[in-house]
């Protein structure tokens, strides 16, 4: 990786860990490193969504991962439409954008979760 490398990106994936929880796990990254790891995200069995940015937090790119199937279309959606205003996703993205390390994880605070089925609780 050279100094005038092309690619300086933070990459987020927000992982599947039960319908009414999910990570998020953030990477920062440059040139042929950045492609790799978001290439990964992509391909994770857990991610239901995944997105890059660049250092001043535009988003360059995103979309669905393997375990999008996992929660139901309209949670997907919205999930999709909220991404950058989700108070941990903004948190792991600070983290990352302030170079104090490459990798940063959390738990996800959501008000989008899906309610409990009732007939889950007998």
């Amino acid at each position: 990786m050279g100094w005038f490398s092309r690619n300086d990106w933070n990459v987020i994936a927000i992982i599947f860990e039960r319908k009414d929880l999910y990570t998020v796990n953030g990477n920062r990254a440059k040139g042929k490193d950045a492609e790799k790891i978001r290439d990964g995200a992509k391909k994770h069995a857990r991610a239901i969504y995944w997105a890059v940015f660049d250092q001043k937090g535009a988003f360059l790119e995103g979309g669905a991962g393997p375990a999008q199937n996992k929660i139901a279309p309209q949670t997907f959606e919205k999930l999709k439409k909220e991404l950058m205003m989700i108070l941990t996703v903004r948190e792991v993205m600070k983290v990352l954008e302030s170079g104090a390390t490459d990798r940063a994880a959390k738990s996800m605070s959501w008000t989008g979760y899906p309610l409990p089925d009732p007939a889950d609780e007998t």
